[in-house]
């Protein structure tokens, strides 16, 4: 078994991930370089006659995924790398402990990253291992390991990134300018019609330069 480490290798407090089943902690050896986070939505498009740029409608969120790269190194202590990165790789596994009684079927675990404020709760999608240094015996002594973890929960605050009072209200009024529909305007392009009601708008497609407009 490998020691727990309580630091990098550079003295730093390391990034974990953890894994919710069954509470086991990876302590990173090395903080990542650097990480990477993305999220797509979708949203339809709707031809409008006459218009450049056509109405789009949201259909649905992605989920944010996040891509790591890990490095572990045993070589100074001369065991084998593994004994660090095999809690990782229950991460990708049906946990047996939990498979349903009833249908025979499981899951692999949820896990938690945390570095600095980020928390991230997430599924792992993608997992691999290269092995890049070995004994004389062929026991691995240092490895890179790839890492996609995806977003399990949609939570206020998750990303770590929101601060308290940080946030601007946004303006309660508006003013057109040329050419500008009223769903390129709104926050959400399904509230158009609530907000052309409210400031009597006959087509949002044309909304007359130099109207200011309540958007609340």
């Amino acid at each position: 078994m490998a020691a727990a480490l309580n630091l990098t290798k550079g003295g730093m407090s390391p990034a974990t991930l953890t894994n919710m089943d069954t509470n086991d902690i990876v302590n990173f050896m090395f903080n990542p370089f650097d990480y990477t986070l993305s999220k797509s939505n979708t949203w339809t498009d709707k031809p409008v006659t006459g218009q450049n740029v056509p109405y789009v409608n949201f259909q649905q969120g992605g989920a944010i995924k996040l891509k790591l790269i890990l490095h572990f190194d045993s070589q100074a202590a001369g065991t084998d790398v593994r004994n660090y990165t095999d809690k990782l790789w229950k991460m990708v596994l049906i946990n047996e402990a939990k498979v349903d009684t009833k249908t025979g079927k499981g899951q692999p675990p949820t896990v938690v990253f945390d570095w600095g404020k980020l928390h991230f709760k997430a599924i792992v999608t993608n997992l691999s291992q290269q092995f890049t240094l070995f004994t004389e015996a062929g026991i691995p002594l240092r490895c890179k390991v790839d890492i996609d973890l995806q977003q399990f929960l949609d939570e206020p605050g998750e990303m770590g990134t929101a601060q308290a009072g940080s946030t601007t209200p946004a303006s309660a009024s508006t003013t057109a300018v040329q050419g500008q529909r009223l769903d390129n305007m709104t926050k959400n392009p399904n509230d158009q019609r609530k907000v052309a009601e409210k400031n009597n708008i006959d087509n949002p497609l044309k909304v007359p330069t130099g109207t200011k407009l309540k958007m609340d």
